[in-house]
């Protein structure tokens, strides 16, 4: 285990390689500590491993990694797996860390030789987070909304945890509870983006003397899907449900 602050080095003659890299010693650490981590030439390969990437946390640049000349450089810190470019990579978390992070997560698998490093990725997480985005009709019910995330959810994976978002027009008796919903147990989240499913221009016509077509008519020319559009969709429901409360 490397402990110093330093980047130091640890050397395998058996496989001619030596491994640099420095502790991660405090929460934070601003320093670009990286810059100037040349190797020193012990062995014919010759490896970095480091953690960071940002700001707060060891900032770096692509362009003076690759100046450092290394035969592979290992990154960590960032969850989600990526190549900066060939031979330096950050592997990313073995699992999923929060519902944000999505994707595929592994580790990554290397072969140095004289001639070349070559890298894959392989997938190793059991489960991932997925963002499920499921369009709704005015018709449908919460029953066969359950059904349509449980056909969804069996062709992506049970196994999966699953944040929902729900698009389109409901119905406006329409309930969609997450409880009900979730038909495996492993939503972690649903937000509902749905608005309801009017006959604004029907609605006008029936209500022209009253205070719901005088508000249906404010909103005019409005684009499906605006922010105006959705603030219509609210404010009908909300005063068609004070009708129906004062009746």
């Amino acid at each position: 285990m490397i402990l110093s602050p330093d980047i130091t080095c640890v050397e395998f003659p058996e496989y001619s390689l030596a491994v640099y890299g420095m502790s991660y010693y405090a929460r934070e650490i601003e320093k670009a500590c990286l810059s100037d981590a040349f190797p020193m030439g012990r062995q014919a390969h010759e490896i970095l491993i480091a953690h960071g990437g940002d700001q707060k946390h060891i900032p770096l640049k692509k362009e003076e990694l690759l100046r450092l000349g290394y035969d592979y450089i290992a990154l960590g810190h960032i969850h989600k797996p990526q190549e900066l470019c060939p031979g330096i990579a950050f592997s990313g978390a073995l699992e999923p860390i929060d519902k944000n992070d999505t994707g595929l997560h592994g580790y990554i698998a290397g072969e140095l030789t004289d001639e070349a490093c070559r890298t894959s990725f392989i997938p190793f997480a059991s489960r991932e987070y997925i963002h499920l985005t499921v369009q709704v009709h005015g018709s449908m019910s919460c029953h066969e909304l359950r059904e349509e995330l449980k056909k969804r959810m069996d062709e992506k994976g049970r196994q999966n945890i699953y944040k929902v978002i729900l698009t389109g027009q409901r119905d406006p008796e329409a309930v969609f509870e997450p409880q009900v919903l979730d038909p495996y147990g492993n939503v972690i989240e649903l937000s509902d983006y749905t608005t309801y499913a009017y006959s604004f221009e029907k609605l006008k016509a029936q209500n022209r003397e009253n205070i719901l077509g005088q508000f249906i008519e404010s909103f005019a020319g409005c684009r499906e899907g605006s922010v105006e559009y959705q603030a219509l969709c609210e404010g009908v429901h909300a005063l068609m449900e004070t009708a129906a409360a004062g009746n």
